[in-house]
């Protein structure tokens, strides 16, 4: 890619009697792109770098984001971070933000911050507060924002989305300002369970081993949640903390607080497991259609059973970029 940091050329063909239409084309043409919708076994996916991404970016895989959001609240207290950031930051950067929702409650939260969420969908609301900006971008690709110009750099869910995690971390720290946090949230796709009930070659087993099947043949783990803090002290972030967390699939926590969440993360899976599942199962490892059905009908019956106390495990890692680097 060119360095965006030098001299745009300039094209010299063109001319202004023509230039305003040939502007007004190209836009049309790039915003055509962006917009033209691929759609797949009845689900509709980004068109923007096809087929970089797994997951759909329609309203059930919204309303599945959306309730991960709620998730994530109450696991945090409330909290849309635990990273130690300025009280009143300035430049905040939301990397693959979905449905926007974590960066318009950020936004809303902290109305001095200019805040900007990207994503390869532009399916965000265009009513949002007003310092907040949503962009088309991928941040697997070298990242054109200036150097050093983020004091808060946050993703969520970035599982399947990268091929080479230090390349990624390395933009990272050079958009961060010096001393600045990044935080990263990640879920395990495999559940566990601590009693047994989670027997080897039971649904939820057969669903773990499947689905971290597809992310190494895909080209992009999904066993992030694991690995997040190994990967950012490789990187060179400094100060890492990682907090870990339990989520019940269901509920059948006795603790009042877990059944909560359990019963919010069962309604999650629910929603979520066929755009979770669908397009690798077909082009990854040719399943059919009916297949794939067969396979989450299944899933959605073990969901059901609270005789199996299923669990996954949610992080929260932090670290701050070296203020000498």
């Amino acid at each position: 890619m060119a360095d965006f940091g030098g001299q745009i050329v300039v094209d010299t063909e063109d001319n202004d009697s023509t230039y305003n239409e040939d502007d007004a084309s190209e836009t049309t043409s790039l915003k055509s792109a962006i917009l033209n919708y691929k759609y797949r076994n009845g689900r509709r996916y980004h068109a923007y770098k096809e087929g970089s991404y797994w997951g759909p970016n329609d309203e059930d895989q919204a309303d599945q984001l959306d309730i991960f959001h709620h998730i994530s609240l109450l696991v945090l207290d409330g909290e849309l971070h635990l990273a130690p950031i300025p009280e009143n930051p300035m430049r905040v950067l939301d990397l693959g933000t979905g449905t926007g929702i974590w960066a318009i409650d950020f936004a809303d939260k902290h109305p001095s911050a200019e805040v900007l969420g990207t994503d390869l969908s532009p399916t965000q609301p265009s009513l949002i507060p007003p310092n907040l900006h949503f962009e088309v971008d991928d941040f697997t690709e070298p990242w054109v924002f200036r150097k050093e110009s983020f004091d808060f750099i946050h993703a969520r869910c970035l599982y399947g989305c990268v091929a080479d995690w230090p390349a990624f971390y390395k933009e990272v720290l050079a958009h961060l300002q010096p001393g600045a946090y990044f935080e990263q949230v990640e879920m395990s796709v495999a559940p566990k369970s601590d009693d047994g009930t989670v027997l080897p070659d039971s649904m939820f087993d057969q669903w773990g081993k499947t689905s971290l099947l597809l992310g190494d043949k895909f080209g992009k783990t999904l066993r992030v949640v694991d690995e997040a803090k190994g990967n950012m002290q490789a990187a060179g972030f400094v100060d890492i903390v990682e907090h870990r967390w339990k989520l019940p699939i269901g509920g059948w926590p006795a603790d009042k607080r877990f059944k909560e969440i359990g019963q919010y993360n069962r309604i999650h899976w629910e929603q979520g497991i066929e755009g979770w599942s669908i397009y690798l199962l077909t082009t990854v490892l040719q399943w059919s259609v009916e297949e794939v059905q067969i396979y989450l009908a299944k899933m959605r019956t073990a969901l059901k059973d609270r005789k199996i106390h299923a669990y996954q495990e949610l992080s929260v890692v932090y670290g701050r970029k070296p203020p000498s680097l």
